[in-house]
């Protein structure tokens, strides 16, 4: 059966594994992510490649990485959390292990694994939305992964839903993960807390005291006890999200949102809200089939299954 490796590419770990032609991990490994030194990166990552491929015979190797890949799959342009800039990505690593390479973005890979061995198997056209510390997303059309003319498409958590709004890290204002990620929850939790100490009582309880204090943990913790003010930052963060996703259900018309990232573990305190808020706002209701809006299945790995896939069929 032919094998090839994905490999993760985050800014704090490198997560590594062989996987087989149905998308099962055959081994898997961790490393620390140098973040700060392009070159001991793409050492990093050649050392764990070469740790798993001893003994076996390796077809191709899939890059996802966390920033703008160019149009030929090769070069990182730039990365938010790695010292990535014009980085040729592809050509360091492939000289290293002497195997075909292949990079892609990393929730690209994370959209391609779910729509081949997860949540959207059978759905030839999907959008996936990573909520996380902010937003990502990879788009699956007529079974192919859409990339943009650049490379660069789906960059989906910087679409402006707000004018002059929150100041994004990617220098822009208003950006839809400034509303409906993990960071935009805390800051929802926080300002309510601080204009509603009462109504915020168990969060800022479990937060040690101060809005401050408060992280998406704390909120999860506390709107899982009743805390109304943590329950108020769910219910908004749910509301901005269907909104976003009514947004691009008028535009790509997919037959399904698959839904993943860390905030997708307290999905339980949010994802009926999105769903009846996507199906009550979307244009044309009433006159139209209403997208699933699906829970991702392979967590953790979809972006090293889908990386290791890309590379099979380069």
């Amino acid at each position: 059966m032919a094998l090839t490796i994905g490999v993760d590419i985050g800014g704090t770990k490198i997560a590594a594994g062989v996987v087989d032609e149905d998308g099962r991990i055959v081994e898997h490994l961790l490393r620390p992510t140098p973040a700060k030194d392009p070159e001991q990166v793409a050492k990093t990552i050649g050392e764990a490649v070469g740790e798993l491929a001893k003994g076996r015979e390796i077809e191709a190797v899939g890059l996802g990485a966390a920033g703008f890949v160019d149009e030929t799959r090769a070069v990182v342009r730039f990365a938010p959390n790695l010292a990535w800039r014009e980085e040729p990505l592809q050509k360091k690593v492939s000289d290293l292990l002497g195997l075909p390479v292949v990079v892609e973005n990393d929730a690209n890979a994370m959209a391609w694994g779910e729509a081949r061995f997860g949540a959207g198997r059978g759905e030839s056209h999907l959008v996936c939305v990573t909520v996380g510390t902010g937003i990502g997303g990879g788009i699956v059309f007529d079974g192919s992964l859409y990339r943009g003319r650049w490379g660069m498409g789906a960059e989906l958590g910087h679409m402006q839903v707000v004018p002059e709004g929150r100041l994004c890290g990617c220098g822009n204002l208003g950006c839809w993960e400034q509303y409906a990620s993990g960071n935009a929850l805390v800051t929802e939790a926080r300002e309510i807390a601080e204009a509603d100490p009462g109504r915020a009582a168990k969060l800022l309880e479990i937060a040690g005291g101060t809005p401050e204090q408060i992280e998406g943990r704390e909120v999860t913790e506390a709107a899982r006890q009743g805390d109304s003010a943590a329950l108020g930052a769910f219910s908004a963060m749910a509301d901005w999200l269907a909104q976003g996703l009514c947004d691009l259900a008028a535009v790509l018309d997919p037959g399904c949102f698959v839904l993943g990232g860390g905030v997708s573990n307290a999905a339980d305190l949010w994802i009926d809200q999105v769903r009846e808020s996507f199906a009550a706002n979307l244009t044309g209701k009433g006159h139209r089939p209403i997208p699933d809006i699906r829970l991702a299945e392979l967590g953790a790995s979809a972006g090293l299954v889908g990386a290791a896939d890309l590379a099979r069929i380069r």
